[in-house]
């Protein structure tokens, strides 16, 4: 189980996962889990201040299943362009959102927060909510393309392409001024969950 960000209390912890339904390997084991699904377990994680331990179950060789090797590499994939999100990265500060999730770095006396979204807006509108800092830039991680926002009384407002980059998560680089206030155990709505054991 992957615990609440109010249970957590500033403590680090650890999530252990397998990549289908076993701890071993198993020739019948087949209920293979997604990349998508194991990347944004690996987001959730560090927005909450984890760590993910993902389990791989070798055959009696000790050779890896094929279909554990392709998930891998399909993770690997998505950590070469969006890895800063997750290296080195904090907690998220303004809680949980249902459409995705935030880590954050500190640079100095200013916070890069890095929104990995899961569900892509259909009216081209992100709201991040409960964010009141001035933004200094805001770009698509995976090319560096500028994005417009604009700040509202609810949070601000980014205006993001038609289409999201990346069918795992899409991630966006916002880099504030100053750090951010800590909103993180007020979640107004309620969350979504990655698939667990």
């Amino acid at each position: 189980r992957i615990p609440d960000l109010s249970e957590l209390d500033g403590k680090d912890w650890e999530t252990c996962m397998t990549m289908n339904e076993t701890w071993g390997f198993k020739s019948y084991a087949n209920n293979w889990k997604s990349v998508q699904t194991l990347v944004r377990n690996l987001i959730d994680i560090a927005s909450k201040g984890g760590n993910y331990l993902l389990n791989v179950g070798p055959k009696a060789d000790g050779s890896f299943p094929q279909e554990s090797i392709d998930i891998l590499k399909g993770m690997g994939t998505w950590m070469k362009v969006n890895g800063e999100a997750i290296y080195d990265t904090k907690a998220s500060p303004l809680g949980l959102f249902t459409w995705g999730r935030c880590t954050l770095k500190q640079n100095g006396a200013n916070t890069t927060l890095y929104i990995s979204v899961f569900d892509w807006p259909k009216d081209g509108k992100l709201l991040i909510p409960g964010l009141t800092n001035d933004i200094t830039s805001v770009k698509l991680l995976a090319n560096g393309t500028s994005l417009k926002r604009e700040k509202t009384a609810e949070g601000v407002v980014i205006y993001v392409p038609a289409q999201a980059i990346d069918p795992n998560a899409t991630v966006i680089r916002l880099d504030v001024k100053g750090k951010v206030e800590n909103n993180a155990n007020k979640p107004k709505e309620k969350m979504k969950a990655g698939e667990l054991d």
